[in-house]
């Protein structure tokens, strides 16, 4: 059995956000009566003794590691996250880092896997629209060329509720092959990252492209937040964005985003609220949120782009909205606490993922080119699932032998 370098185990409890003494409660190394937990976990990572495998066992769950990573020779260097969109809360610390880095480690593996399933089945082709587009062309000419791209039609986007109308703009960006996934922790409500940490994420691959949306953000927010990041999509910018724009290629996403959800010309028509007292312009940004189908901040962010509110009553009626969904948001887990029933396993975890990314698995399942155990890393559920979850016959009903 090869040795453990002590700077991985320190490195890989670092990262993972945790000091010597809260990773020594969460891996049960208890005080004896000379030393406590933090100091024998110190210990180790000095190079003072060996970890056991249960331990080492134990690190690779608490840490987010897999069980190979602590047999490494040295510690690796920072994966590449791509580029950094967010303004973070002043409150963001060490722990929440090592979730989002958590994730993002998690997403890029799901969608390397991916690229690599479709390079082995001679299926992988470059999408022309992965880094097609160079900013100083407009946010409005984007627009347009994404509409165009898409055959998106805003009055069908429309028509139905806000959940309809997500549905129907998803169902068309994975037309064009991209990977649209909802991600709002890492397994467990324990692991839960708030919008304020990011928003959504865009990995700008030409061949297997992925945007992910955290689900802990309004259901209402989920159509602009995918239109945000498929701009970065179509930019060539990977990276991970956050609830504030503060940078210019946030702003020129969201503005093609705004164009494309709420066209100028309807916003501009909203000229009666300039001057207009707070009340009346959240009352005016409701019925625009349920008339448009988008959230109440976009619907005000839309009417300070164009003019039609100060950047002090955006930031006012903004503040006010986002209490409110807090307060919403609070008594709706409460009312889930409280009912013991709930929706379905498989019909939760196929919308999260989308049907592209469940369609595919399912087909290379059914064909024996992906075994359950690859399958359930791709999916993020364990390989007994997989066929629950996915629909494929199980392995050898049909399709080549796994």
């Amino acid at each position: 059995m090869p040795h453990v370098n002590p700077d991985v185990l320190r490195w890989a409890r670092e990262t993972a956000g945790f000091d010597l003494d809260d990773a020594a409660k969460r891996l049960d190394i208890k005080d004896t009566l000379s030393d406590t937990g933090g100091d024998r976990l110190a210990a180790l990572e000095k190079g003072d003794g060996e970890p056991s495998r249960p331990l080492l066992l134990k690190m690779a769950k608490h840490y987010r590691r897999p069980l190979l990573a602590f047999y490494l020779p040295a510690p690796p260097r920072r994966a590449e996250r791509g580029e950094d969109f967010r303004t973070l809360p002043v409150e963001y610390a060490r722990r929440d880092e090592a979730l989002v880095d958590a994730l993002l480690r998690d997403i890029r593996a799901r969608q390397e896997m991916v690229r690599s399933l479709l390079e082995v089945e001679d299926e992988a082709q470059n999408l022309p629209f992965v880094g097609s587009f160079d900013m100083n062309g407009g946010a409005k000419v984007l627009a347009n060329e994404i509409k165009d791209a898409l055959g998106f039609n805003l009055a069908q986007f429309r028509r139905g509720g806000r959940n309809d109308a997500f549905a129907y703009l998803r169902d068309l960006v994975e037309r064009q092959g991209v990977f649209v996934l909802l991600i709002g922790n890492l397994g467990s409500h324990h692991s839960v990252l708030d919008v304020d940490l990011f928003r959504g994420v865009a990995l700008a691959d030409a061949v297997t492209p992925f945007v992910v949306i955290n689900d802990q953000d309004s259901e209402a927010a989920w159509s602009f937040t995918l239109l945000h990041e498929l701009t970065h999509i179509w930019i060539g910018r990977t990276g991970i964005s956050g609830a504030n724009p503060s940078t210019e290629i946030e702003v020129f996403c969201n503005d093609v985003a705004g164009q494309i959800l709420m066209p100028g010309d309807e916003a501009l028509s909203e000229h009666g609220l300039h001057g207009a007292d707070t009340d009346q312009v959240i009352a005016r940004i409701r019925q625009l949120a349920d008339a448009w189908q988008v959230s109440h901040s976009a619907v005000a962010y839309k009417l300070f782009r164009e003019g039609m509110i100060s950047r002090e009553t955006w930031a006012e009626v903004s503040g006010t909205f986002r209490r409110l969904w807090l307060q919403n948001r609070a008594a709706a887990r409460e009312r889930n606490r409280e009912n013991e029933s709930g929706p379905n396993y498989y019909v939760v975890r196929r919308h999260r993922l989308g049907n592209r990314l469940v369609g595919l698995s399912a087909r290379m399942l059914a064909e024996g080119a992906l075994s359950p155990s690859a399958a359930g890393r791709i999916l993020g559920v364990r390989p007994a699932n997989v066929y629950a979850l996915t629909g494929a016959p199980p392995a050898g009903a049909s399709g080549r032998a796994a």
